[in-house]
């Protein structure tokens, strides 16, 4: 897994706004809807996605900095007895008995015994065997974990379950929320890391993410849309298609309409708890492309 910094090319120093900035300009040109053709177009978009759950929040890239997690988000936690400390397993039953000052068990210097400490650490077989609900009420909780789910305004209007690729390794079908905002975390219980101590397997941090759209602006659940008009619809009045998550609305304008004018479509936006959101379609006068001798002259005589 590269660093995270890397991945989104931005600084160490990048501010959030920065590392925002970086993360959508890449999802946009990475995402594999624009990639078919692309077999590692996933993989990198999944890059991107992990890169930017822990660069796009606070606390988790201060974990990053501080080397408390790698860069798959995963904490840095505890390797084995025979990891890069060098100590094997041995080596610590030696230090153990040591503080105990080579003295049989139950006779070490303050009431030391390695037995204790072992038995803690891995477990009494024959307590196990006496008492399996004891054992279980002991067990420590598998690690919870995170990822980032990015659904664009599409997805989201379908509102049909997403696959995505968890820490895990498993892939799992989510269900969008109907009121889903960009940033919204979502606690996926007993998805996350199993337990090696047989207790129950953590829970999934999801966080969705808004991919930006080429044509729609997100303000809350309602969505607003530029909607050009050629001149001659502006000043004669007419039909004007508008673009919308489902496909196309048709609106009427009266003659001489200003740029600016703004059209509500109701329940055109996203999704809500309760009811959905409202398209605003914006009108922006469209001026021809080419010259047009007969509208230069009267635009002159009207001028004149």
């Amino acid at each position: 897994m590269r660093n995270p910094y890397d991945v989104l090319g931005v600084p160490k120093g990048a501010s959030e706004a920065e590392v925002k900035k970086a993360f959508r300009r890449a999802a946009k040109q990475h995402h594999p809807d624009r990639n078919r053709d692309d077999p590692r177009a996933p993989e990198r978009f999944a890059e991107l996605n992990t890169a930017y759950e822990i660069l796009g929040d606070t606390g988790k890239r201060g974990q990053f900095d501080r080397g408390e997690i790698g860069p798959d988000g995963k904490p840095k936690g505890f390797e084995g007895f025979s990891g890069t400390g060098g100590h094997s397993a041995d080596d610590l039953f030696r230090h153990f008995r040591n503080m105990g000052g080579g003295r049989p068990a139950g006779q070490q210097a303050g009431g030391f015994d390695p037995s204790d400490v072992f038995g803690r650490m891995f477990g009494d077989t024959a307590e196990r065997a006496r008492n399996p609900g004891a054992q279980r009420a002991r067990a420590q909780p598998g690690a919870d974990a995170s990822v980032t789910m990015s659904v664009t305004l599409e997805e989201i209007a379908a509102g049909e379950p997403k696959r995505v690729r968890l820490p895990t390794g498993k892939d799992l079908e989510v269900a969008i929320p109907k009121a889903v905002a960009d940033g919204m975390t979502v606690r996926l219980r007993g998805q996350g890391y199993s337990s090696p101590t047989g207790g129950e397997s953590g829970d999934t941090m999801l966080t969705i993410r808004l991919l930006p759209h080429e044509r729609f602006t997100v303000e809350g659940r309602d969505l607003r849309v530029r909607i050009p008009v050629p001149l001659a619809d502006a000043v004669l009045g007419g039909a004007v298609m508008v673009p919308t998550l489902g496909g196309s609305a048709e609106i009427g304008i009266q003659p001489m309409t200003s740029s600016g004018r703004t059209f509500r479509l109701k329940g055109k936006g996203l999704p809500g708890k309760e009811q959905p959101g409202d398209l605003y379609a914006v009108l922006e006068i469209a001026l021809p492309t080419m010259p047009d001798p007969e509208l230069t002259a009267l635009m002159q005589k009207r001028k004149g």
